[in-house]
């Protein structure tokens, strides 16, 4: 174990909306070649034969209205069109042509492809090069965001891979009752009562002492007293404040403004920053929940599939599947699409690459269950045995932490008005 583990104390995960690696993080390939992002070659052909290829042309709002589609059967095409599907292999070749179907505007279709360069991200671009970035952090499936999310909750969706409430099956507990039976301390931070998601209050229903507001999330770092295990939710709506005015969406989901985005994730990371025993105790995670319809040039691996063990005495694995309306069902055994993923601690090296499927002999594979089965593994017990195949057949990150902390001079620090 090193140092960092020793003193790791809370784990922090800040999950933003809908963008791909490529478009947020694709670019920093030209500065860093261990990163599996863009070279500038890569397209897509749009509805009149013709190639359309990545651009450098991605506006911080604006731009991708209407919201491309990112539920499965779009994103079937994304991953395999001409095909829809298996058994032919993803070949990331249906963007264009799935973001055509939502307006018929060949000219619109060609912006899914447009990409951020690092000067127009200025905080997740310093984070990713300060800290960890992770070639192989995909989506838990090929669908949209409450079965995503889920994963990072429970480890599994429970066979959804649509908007739709899911029941909860036993004996699958959320990361938050496991952390609670455990005598552990947990908080679910959201931003505000009209900013909560659809998915926190089916998850949390029962555990109204779990959620916590932003606003306690800032406080509960100045103090000092944050919980072993957060997840924060950004704004997801543009709304009136409390004290009046306009409070802008922060979820970066399209078409809200990425900069707002840029803001939220800077004043998250500056309050663990900002208290000495607080940033040399925690790792934060900035992730997405997935892509939102946007091009990534990385296929989706296979994986585990997404079984469950009903019970606690070893009863017959289920294997859950689910009806697409693509003609097949899926059996959660291919992961979704490939999203941003940087971990930050002062213990991380500077500048780490985590490498994925581009690098066979040492590539990790990450996605969404990642996270209760790291939570689980540090602050429970490696053996515990109440979650998903998927989710035990997860990868953890923890050990990206070394035994050497970096000087505060080494960190970067955000001027956030």
């Amino acid at each position: 174990m090193s140092l960092g583990l020793d003193n790791l104390k809370h784990i922090v995960v800040l999950m933003m909306e809908n963008r791909s690696f490529d478009h947020m993080l694709g670019a920093l390939k030209g500065e860093d070649a261990r990163i599996n992002g863009l070279t500038g070659n890569e397209s897509n052909l749009d509805t009149e034969n013709e190639p359309a290829r990545v651009q450098p042309n991605a506006e911080w709002q604006s731009q991708l209205d209407p919201d491309p589609n990112h539920h499965f059967p779009a994103v079937q095409k994304q991953l395999f069109y001409p095909a829809m599907g298996p058994p032919a292999a993803p070949n990331m070749q249906g963007f264009v042509q799935s973001y055509f179907d939502m307006q018929r505007d060949v000219n619109h279709s060609r912006k899914i492809m447009y990409y951020f360069t690092p000067e127009k991200l200025p905080v997740l671009t310093t984070l990713a090069r300060s800290f960890a970035v992770f070639n192989g952090w995909f989506a838990s499936i090929p669908g949209p965001t409450i079965c995503n999310r889920a994963f990072a909750h429970y480890g599994t969706s429970f066979g959804s891979v649509t908007m739709d409430p899911f029941e909860i099956k036993k004996p699958i507990a959320s990361i938050y009752d496991r952390m609670l039976n455990a005598g552990r301390t947990t908080k679910l931070y959201y931003f505000d009562q009209a900013s909560s998601t659809m998915e926190v209050v089916n998850l949390l229903s029962n555990q109204p002492k779990v959620f916590g507001t932003y606003d306690q999330f800032l406080s509960d770092c100045k103090l000092g007293s944050l919980p072993d295990y957060s997840f924060i939710e950004p704004n997801y709506t543009d709304h009136e404040g409390d004290g009046g005015g306009e409070l802008l969406a922060s979820d970066q989901h399209p078409d809200h403004d990425v900069q707002e985005g840029e803001v939220f994730i800077a004043a998250v990371y500056n309050a663990i920053r900002q208290n000495p025993d607080v940033w040399k105790s925690t790792a934060l995670l900035v992730v997405y929940d997935e892509h939102g319809g946007i091009y990534d040039h990385v296929a989706p691996p296979s994986c585990t599939p997404d079984g469950f063990t009903e019970g606690s005495n070893n009863d017959p694995f289920i294997a859950p599947v689910a009806d697409t309306g693509t003609g097949y069902t899926f059996a959660f055994d291919r992961l979704g699409i490939r999203v941003p993923a940087v971990l930050i601690s002062p213990w991380i090296r500077k500048s780490t690459v985590v490498p994925g499927s581009e690098d066979p002999a040492n590539g990790r594979i990450f996605d969404h269950a990642s996270i209760p089965r790291t939570v689980t593994d540090h602050f429970i017990d490696p053996a515990f045995a109440q979650r998903s195949w998927r989710e035990k057949s997860a990868g953890t990150f923890l050990d990206l932490l070394s035994d050497t902390m970096r000087p505060d001079s080494d960190c970067p620090v955000f001027q956030v008005s």
